[in-house]
């Protein structure tokens, strides 16, 4: 059964930092793209960063320079890393597999910027 448990969201001050965790389990993704999407409520997700076996990146525009994904493979995780935080990167952050029919998408991990 495949599971991926998102953590390290919270609330955070306008230019805070926040490091967000993934853990897997039920299937080793060490040769699978991941990638970090967010989601606003009430609108579909969208990718932050991506990461691919190879340790290679990719950021959304409005994520670059300010975030940071890496993945450890004996640890079965993924990491996203925030900078510079907003008030409009409020939102649900999940992580998952590079894969347009993966379905089994964890709870995700509030973010909230606020003073």
């Amino acid at each position: 059964q495949v599971q991926l448990v998102e953590s390290g969201g919270g609330l955070v001050q306008p230019g805070g930092s926040l490091r967000l965790s993934c853990a897997a389990s039920g299937r080793t993704f060490s040769s699978a793209d991941m990638g970090w999407y967010r989601q606003f409520p009430g609108r579909g997700r969208e990718l932050v960063a991506a990461i691919n076996s190879a340790g290679e990146t990719y950021y959304a525009d409005f994520a670059k320079g300010r975030s940071t994904i890496s993945r450890d493979n004996a640890k079965n995780s993924v990491y996203l890393q925030i900078n510079s935080l907003k008030p409009e990167d409020t939102a649900k952050y999940y992580c998952a597999p590079i894969d347009a029919t993966f379905s089994r998408w964890g709870q995700g991990t509030q973010v909230t910027v606020s003073s």
